[in-house]
C-alpha cells in the first residue's frame, strides 16, 4: 500500500533547511551573542522579515538566502521558558563542546583547543548567508546587517568567511557535496534516483519521520517546521594528506586509486562503485548519474572498501548492523581557506578546511550516531575499531585496509588528517517561530 505524501508548509521552513546551495557560491558563518534580553527579541523580529523560506524558489535575491540558528544558550538569553526548553533534545541542550568525548572530539580537537569563541555559552545565535559570488554575498550582508548592527545589546563575535568553487572541490582535492536525500513533500528531487524519498520528520520537527513517531518541541509554534543543526569547523592538513598518498603510492596514478579507496569516490566525483579502475570527469560532472549505485553487490568491499569515507557515511544498502535510512542526514560542506598549490608536500601554515552543517530532526541517531558508530567505529561492517581514513578522529595512528585479491593490503600509521576546530548545535526556527520569540513577554 503506497503510503500517502505529507505536505510540507515550506513557507514556514527555512530555505537553508532543504534546498540546495548554488553551484558555485560564496558564504559567511556570523555568530552573534545577545547581552540584552530586549535587543534579543528585536534581533528575532528583525531576522523573520530578512531570513528566505524554502517557497522562496523564485525570490527577488535570487539564489541568495539567509538562515538563522539559535543555539540553547541563546534561546535561555531570549528569555524561553524552561519548561519549553526542557523539550529540546538533549544533546541540544549540552551542546557540541560537552558532546565531545561521544563525538571523538579528543587530542589536538578537543574543545579546550577550539578557536575562540566556538563552543562556549557566548555563542547564541549563528547567522548564514549563502550568494552565488562574493559582490552579491556583500549586497545580502549589508541587507541583513542592520537586523544586527544597530541594537547595541547585540555583538557580532566571531566570522567565518567561506565559498565553494565551480568545480566543487574541497582541499583535499575531492568534488564534494554530491549527495543529498530527497525529503518527501518538499519539490526537491534527491541525488540518488535509487533512494526512496524520507519521510520530513527525518528533518523537520513537527512531521511524522521514518519510524512513525513525530518529534515536538513545545509550545508547538516554537518547534513545527524547525531544524537541529550541527555547525562544525573542520581544519585539513592538505600536505600531510598529500605526503601520505605519495610515500604509499609510487606514481601519481596509484596515489589517485589509493586516494579513491579512501574516499569511495575518484577526485571528480566518480564512485568507484560505476568505476572501479580509472576516473571518468564525465560521469563524476553529472549529478544524475553519478549518485546512482548502491553496495550490496560488493559486500566484500573489493570495488568500495566499507571502510572507506562515502560508504561510512552513508552504508545505503550494505549489509550492515542498523538502518541505514534513519541516520540519513541533510549535509553542508563549504571551503574556508586558500588551497594549498597543486603538488607542495610542505605545510605553509595557512589554516584551510571546511565549514559543515549537519541538518536534521534527529540530532543523537543521526549526526552524534554517525559521528562515533560510522566514522569513528567499524564495528557497524565488522571492521572492530577501525576509524574513517578521512575524517576520523584518531588518538593514536590507525591502520587502513583494502580488501583486493589475492591479498587485502594494509596501510599502517594513519595520522589525523581533519582537526575540529570548534562548533556548536542549533535550531533553525520556523518563520513563525522567529516572529514568536520576538514577541516573548517581559
Amino acid at each position: 500500500m503506497t503510503r500517502a505524501t505529507t505536505r510540507l508548509d515550506l513557507h514556514d521552513i527555512q530555505r537553508g533547511v532543504l534546498s540546495p546551495r548554488p553551484t558555485p557560491y560564496a558564504a559567511t558563518y556570523l555568530l552573534l551573542r545577545i547581552d540584552d534580553q530586549a535587543d534579543g527579541r528585536q534581533l528575532m523580529r528583525r531576522a523573520a522579515e530578512v531570513v528566505t523560506s524554502a517557497a522562496d524558489a523564485a525570490h527577488p535575491l535570487g539564489d541568495t538566502s539567509v538562515s538563522v540558528a539559535v543555539t540553547y544558550h541563546g534561546l535561555r538569553a531570549l528569555g524561553v521558558p524552561r519548561q519549553s526548553l526542557d523539550t529540546f533534545a538533549w544533546e541540544f541542550r549540552q551542546g557540541m563542546a560537552a558532546r565531545a568525548a561521544a563525538l571523538g572530539d579528543t587530542g589536538d580537537s578537543a574543545p579546550e583547543h577550539w578557536e575562540p569563541p566556538l563552543g562556549s555559552p557566548d555563542v547564541h545565535l549563528a547567522l548564514t548567508v549563502v550568494a552565488p559570488d562574493s559582490d552579491r554575498l556583500d549586497a545580502a550582508i549589508d541587507r541583513a546587517r542592520p537586523a544586527y548592527a544597530t541594537l547595541p545589546g547585540v555583538t557580532a563575535i566571531w566570522r567565518q568567511d567561506c565559498h565553494a568553487t565551480a568545480d566543487e572541490t574541497e582541499p583535499f582535492g575531492y568534488r564534494d557535496g554530491i549527495s543529498h536525500p530527497a525529503v518527501e513533500g518538499s519539490g526537491i528531487p534527491g541525488s540518488n534516483p535509487l533512494e526512496t524519498p524520507l519521510r520530513p520528520g527525518e528533518f523537520v520537527v513537527g512531521y511524522p519521520d521514518e519510524l512513525g513517531g513525530t518529534q515536538h518541541v513545545q509550545p508547538e509554534v516554537l518547534g513545527r517546521n524547525g531544524s537541529y543543526v550541527a555547525f562544525r569547523k573542520l581544519h585539513q592538513r592538505v600536505a600531510a594528506f598529500r605526503r601520505y598518498l605519495a610515500e604509499h603510492a609510487a606514481t601519481p596514478d596509484e596515489q589517485a586509486l589509493l586516494a579513491a579507496k579512501f574516499m569511495g569516490r575518484w577526485r571528480s566525483g566518480t564512485p568507484l562503485a560505476l568505476s572501479p579502475h580509472n576516473d571518468d570527469p564525465d560521469l563524476g560532472g553529472d549529478p544524475y548519474r553519478r549518485n546512482a549505485f548502491g553496495y550490496a553487490d560488493d559486500p566484500t568491499g573489493y570495488v568500495t572498501p566499507g571502510g572507506s569515507h562515502i560508504r561510512r557515511a552513508n552504508p545505503r544498502d550494505a549489509d550492515v548492523a542498523g538502518e541505514p535510512r534513519l541516520h540519513r542526514m541533510i549535509r553542508r560542506g563549504t571551503v574556508y581557506g586558500p588551497p594549498l598549490p597543486d603538488g607542495v608536500l610542505d605545510d605553509d601554515g595557512a589554516d584551510r578546511g571546511i565549514m559543515f552543517a549537519f541538518v536534521g530532526a534527529h540530532l543523537g541517531r543521526q549526526f552524534e550516531f554517525v559521528q562515533s558508530e560510522w566514522i569513528n567505529n567499524g564495528v557497524f561492517f565488522g571492521a572492530g575499531a577501525a576509524r574513517d581514513p578521512i575524517a576520523g578522529q584518531r588518538s593514536e595512528q590507525d591502520d587502513y585496509t583494502i580488501p583486493q585479491r589475492p591479498v587485502r593490503r594494509r596501510l599502517h600509521g594513519l595520522p589525523q588528517f581533519v582537526v575540529t576546530r570548534g562548533g556548536e548545535y542549533g535550531f533553525m526556527p520556523g518563520l513563525r517561530a522567529l516572529r514568536w520569540l520576538g514577541e516573548l513577554p517581559g
